[in-house]
C-alpha cells in the first residue's frame, strides 16, 4: 500500500507545483540476469497471516501501532516537499546465511520500520553476523509525480543495506545512524514496482560504529539477567523508508547557522543537477517575510533577520525558512520548506572560570544520558508521540539538556527537541570496547560522523559534538576533535566523554573537559581553554515491581530502598553540584539516566515509560534552582589560611556549640567563656592551605600540631599526617557558600560534607543512607561560621 501525504505545517513554505517530465519504463532483460533477482511480490502464496508478537514489555503506546502505515508522519522536518509516499508497513521478509544471494520465497513478513530483534517487528528473534536480511515489497508510483525523478529514501539502516528495484540493483550503502537515498527513476516500471532490500549487519564483530549494541550467545531477545550495560543488537531497516518525486535539478541539503553577531541566518543551499543556479532563501515569522537573501548554489547567503528572537529552553521559537531554486529557462525549478532557531553557543570567561554560554550567558546545562531504547521496538520509538514523550519528560523535570549517547535518533527527534527547548550534546556512537580499530574501520567510522553532522548541523537543539567515550574504540581523538571543529565551528566539541575512565587518553583540546563520576557528583576542573562538564554521574537504581526487564535482577551504581529514598538521594546530587561544583567551575551535568534500559535500572522513568519513579515537582524545583543560580552565581568562600578560627554551629537552637575534637574524634560541645583551657583549645584550629588541593583548605589541630580533621569511613577524626595521597585528600575541605557561614565541601568526596548529629561530626551525603545523611537541616547542620579562636 502507498499512500502520499503533505508534510507537516509550520514548516516554513509550501513548494510549488512545477513542469515534469515522463518516467522511464523500459528494464533491461540483461540487469535481471546480472543481479539473479526476481521480483517476488508481497503477500507470496503459503506465506501465513502477518500477527504481531507480544512484547517483553508494554508501553503505553505498544497497541497504538498500525499494522500497514506506522510512523506516518513526515520523515524530514527541516526539508520538506509537499508529495512523498511512505513505505512504511508490512515487507515480506526472510533470514540467509550472509553471503547467500536473494531467496527463492519470503515465508515471512515483517512490519518496517521495526529492526527484527523487536517485538514489533512481528519477528523478534536474534540475528547474527552469520544471518542477512532480506525484505521485499511492491509500490505504484503515483501518476502525477510523472515526469519527475523519484528518491528511494531511508532514514537508517544498520549496517550494510543493498536496494534493488526491479531487479536491478540501485545502491549501497555502509552505516547504521545516517540518511541516505537513492534516486531510482530509471529502474521503474509503469503500474506495480518492486523493491529488493538486503541487510548486513555484523554488530560489534565488523568494526563499525555500534553504540551498546550487541550480538553474542549470552544477549537474547529474551528478558536476561546478564546484559550489564549492553543492549539487545539492533538490525535491519529501524527508521522510516519512503519515496519522493524531484525535479532533475534539485535541492538535496539545507544548512542554516545563526550568526546573532549581525543579525544573520547563514544559508547554504546544496543542490544536485544547479551548476551555475542561482538560489533564493526567504526567513518568515508567522508566514511574514522577514528577510531573503539571492546567491549561487552551494555559497553562503546571509539572510537578514534584524532583532531577532532568540531560541533557547525557555523560549524555543522557531522561524520558518524557505529555500527556492528557481527554474531556468526549460528546466524547472525546486522548493523546499525548513526551520531554524537563532542562538549562539560557545565558551565565554565568566568571573575568571572557562563556561559555555547560550546566547551570550552563562545557563547550567542539566540533563539526562538518554539511549534512546524501547522494550517494543527496541531502536525505534513505537509512535511518534512516543518519541515526543522521552524528551518532554525532561522538560516536565525541569532539564534543559539531555545527551544522546548510543544512536543517532531520526530526524523527528531533533525536530521535537527544537520544538520543545531541549539542548543537545549529540555522540557518535562508539565502536566495539577494547578493540584498536584498523584503518578501514576508521575511514567508515569518520565518513558516518561527518555525513551525521551534515544531515543535523542545522537543528537549534544540537549545541556539542560528543566525539568518542570512554575510550570504547578510542583513537585519533586531538585529530578528529580539530577536524570536527572545523567541519562544524558553530558548535561545541567534545574531544571526548570521560577523559577519567577505562584507561582512556584526554586528547587535551575540544571545548570541555569531560569526567565521569559514579555516583558522583566528583571534581571536574575548568582549563584555561576548557570548560569543565560531567558527561555521566549518579545512576541511583530503583526496581519498580511489574516494570522490570529482569524481574528482581537490574544493575544500578547506588540501589535506593524505596521512591522516598531516590528522591532525597537524587535531588541531593542536583543540590550539592548547584552548591558545591557549579561554584567551583562546574558548567554542565548528565544524569545517568532517564529511563531504565533492560538490565539497567537507574532511570528516573521506568523502562516502559509507565511510571515516573520521582517526584515531578521536586526534581523540577531542584533543576530550577540549579539553572538559576548559574544566573547569579554566588561569590567565591575564602578562608583566612595561616590564621587560627573556631568554627561555630549554625543551626537553630545549637549555636553555642563548637567544632572540637576529643580522644581523637570530631564532635560539638557548648565552648563559652567559662569552660576550660583544653576544650579551648580543642575548639580550635588553624586554616591552612589543603594537602590535597591548595585551592581548598585544612584544618590543623590547634594543640596537637601536624594533625588534621579528615573523614575516614565517614566519620570525622582528628588524625596525624601520613603522608599519604589519600589521607591529604580525607583532609582536604572545599568551602562552598552558606547562611551565616561556609560549607566544607570533601575534597575526594565532592558532594558530601561536614556536618554535626547528635553531638558527632560526619562526613554526610545529602539524601544518602545514613541517620546522618537526613535531608531534614542538612543544609544548617552543614554550614560553620568562622569566628575568633577559643585558643590564641
Amino acid at each position: 500500500m502507498t499512500d502520499t501525504r503533505t508534510p507537516d505545517p509550520g514548516q516554513g513554505g509550501r513548494p510549488r507545483s512545477r513542469p515534469w517530465r515522463r518516467l522511464t519504463t523500459a528494464l533491461a532483460a540483461c540487469a535481471l540476469a546480472a543481479t539473479g533477482l526476481a521480483a517476488t511480490p508481497a503477500g507470496a502464496a503459503g506465506q501465513a497471516a502477518w500477527e504481531p508478537v507480544p512484547a517483553p514489555m508494554t508501553t503505553p503506546w505498544t497497541d497504538q501501532v498500525p499494522v500497514d502505515d506506522p510512523l506516518p508522519e513526515y520523515p524530514r522536518p527541516q526539508l520538506t516537499r509537499p508529495d512523498w509516499a511512505g513505505l512504511n508497513g508490512l515487507w515480506d521478509f526472510a533470514v540467509t546465511d550472509a553471503d547467500a544471494g536473494v531467496p527463492d520465497s519470503f515465508d515471512e513478513q515483517i512490519r518496517v520500520p521495526f529492526v527484527a530483534e523487536s517485538a514489533l517487528s512481528g519477528i523478534q528473534r536474534k540475528i547474527t553476523p552469520d544471518d542477512k536480511l532480506w525484505y521485499q515489497r511492491e509500490f505504484t508510483v503515483p501518476e502525477d509525480w510523472d515526469g519527475r525523478d523519484v528518491k528511494l529514501n531511508f532514514g537508517g539502516s544498520d549496517w550494510q543495506t543493498t536496494v534493488w528495484v526491479n531487479g536491478e540493483k540501485a545502491g549501497e550503502h555502509k552505516g547504521g545512524f545516517d540518511a541516505f537515498d537513492f534516486t531510482v527513476t530509471d529502474h521503474l516500471e509503469a503500474g506495480a514496482n518492486t523493491v529488493t532490500v538486503s541487510v548486513w549487519d555484523p554488530t560489534q564483530h565488523g568494526g563499525g560504529a555500534v553504540g551498546k549494541q550487541r550480538q553474542d550467545d549470552e544477549h537474547d531477545i529474551e528478558p536476561h539477567p546478564g546484559g550489564g550495560i549492553w543492549y539487545t543488537a539492533a538490525s535491519g531497516i529501524w527508521q522510516t523508508v519512503w519515496l519522493e518525486p524531484v525535479a532533475p535539478a534539485h535541492i538535496t541539503r539545507l544548512d542554516l547557522t545563526p550568526e546573532l553577531g549581525d543579525e544573520t541566518l547563514r544559508a547554504t543551499v546544496h543542490a544536485e543537477g544547479a551548476e551555475g543556479r542561482e538560489v533564493r532563501v526567504t526567513v518568515l515569522d508567522g508566514g511574514k517575510e522577514v528577510g531573503t537573501a539571492t546567491g549561487a548554489a552551494g555559497e553562503e547567503l546571509s539572510v537578514s533577520v534584524p532583532d531577532p528572537r532568540l531560541w533557547s529552553p525557555d523560549d524555543p521559537f522557531l522561524y520558518d525558512v524557505r529555500a527556492e531554486l528557481p527554474p531556468a529557462g526549460d528546466a524547472p525549478g525546486d522548493e523546499v520548506g525548513s526551520y531554524a532557531g537563532m542562538r549562539s553557543i560557545g565558551l565565554k570567561k565568566i568571573d575568571g572560570v572557562q563556561r559555555p554560554v547560550l546566547n551570550g550567558e552563562f545557563v547550567f546545562q542539566t540533563g539526562t544520558l538518554d539511549q534512546g531504547y524501547w522494550p517494543d521496538g527496541l531502536y525505534t520509538a513505537p509512535t511518534d508521540e512516543a518519541l515526543k514523550y522521552d524528551l518532554q519528560a525532561h522538560k516536565d523535570l525541569g532539564f534543559n539538556m539531555v545527551r544522546k549517547h548510543i544512536k543517532v535518533e531520526p530526524q523527528r527527534w531533533f525536530h521535537w527537541a527544537d520544538k520543545l527547548g531541549l539542548l543537545v550534546w549529540q555522540d557518535m556512537p562508539s565502536m566495539d570496547t577494547g578493540k584498536v580499530p584498523d584503518a578501514a574501520a576508521r575511514k567508515q567510522w569518520e565518513k558516518e560522523y561527518h555525513r551525521i553532522i551534515d544531515q543535523h548541523r542545522s537543528s537549534p537543539s544540537v549545541v556539542m559534538w560528543v566525539n568518542q567515550n570512554e575510550g570504547w574504540g578510542q583513537y585519533d581523538q586531538a585529530r578528529i576533535a580539530d577536524e570536527v571543529k572545523a567541519a562544524d565551528p558553530s558548535r561545541l566539541v567534545n574531544n571526548m566523554s570521560g577523559v577519567n575512565c577505562c584507561g582512556a587518553v584526554d586528547g587535551g583540546n575540544g571545548d570541555v573537559v569531560d569526567n565521569h563520576v559514579y555516583v558522583g557528583p566528583g571534581n571536574t576542573a575548568p582549563e584555561p581553554g576548557r570548560a569543565a562538564v560531567l558527561g555521566e554521574f549518579g545512576g541511583l537504581g530503583l526496581r519498580t515491581e511489574g516494570h522490570e526487564w529482569y524481574p528482581g535482577g537490574g544493575f544500578s551504581y547506588e540501589d535506593q530502598a524505596d521512591t522516598a529514598a531516590l528522591n532525597d538521594r537524587f535531588t541531593g546530587l542536583l543540590d550539592g553540584i548547584r552548591q558545591g561544583q557549579m561554584p567551583a567551575g562546574l558548567s554542565a551535568s548528565v544524569y545517568t539516566e532517564i529511563t531504565d534500559v533492560e538490565n539497567e535500572v537507574n532511570g528516573l522513568l521506568t523502562y516502559d515509560r509507565q511510571v515516573v519513579k520521582v517526584d515531578q515537582g521536586r526534581v523540577r524545583a531542584a533543576n530550577q534552582a540549579l539553572i538559576d543560580a548559574s544566573r547569579d552565581l554566588p561569590g567565591a568562600v575564602t578562608l583566612p589560611t595561616g590564621e587560627n578560627r573556631s568554627l561555630r554551629v549554625t543551626t537553630e537552637g545549637h549555636t553555642e556549640r563548637f567544632l572540637r575534637h576529643e580522644d581523637g574524634l570530631a564532635w560539638t560541645a557548648p565552648v563559652t567563656e567559662e569552660s576550660g583551657a583544653t576544650l579551648k583549645a580543642n575548639a580550635t584550629y588553624k586554616v591552612v592551605p589543603g594537602l590535597g588541593d591548595e585551592t581548598c583548605y585544612s584544618l590543623e589541630s590547634r594543640n596537637h600540631p601536624g594533625e588534621y580533621l579528615r573523614h575516614r569511613e565517614s566519620r570525622v577524626r582528628r588524625d596525624a599526617d601520613d603522608g599519604t595521597r589519600l589521607f591529604e585528600a580525607d583532609a582536604t575541605w572545599c568551602a562552598v557558600p552558606g547562611e551565616g557561614g561556609a560549607r566544607l565541601s570533601s575534597l575526594n568526596m565532592s558532594g558530601s560534607y561536614l556536618r554535626h548529629h547528635d553531638s558527632e561530626v560526619w562526613l554526610a551525603t545529602p539524601g544518602g543512607k545514613q541517620p546522618y545523611d537526613t535531608l531534614s537541616k542538612f543544609t544548617a547542620d552543614t554550614t560553620w561560621a568562622l569566628e575568633a579562636p577559643w585558643a590564641p
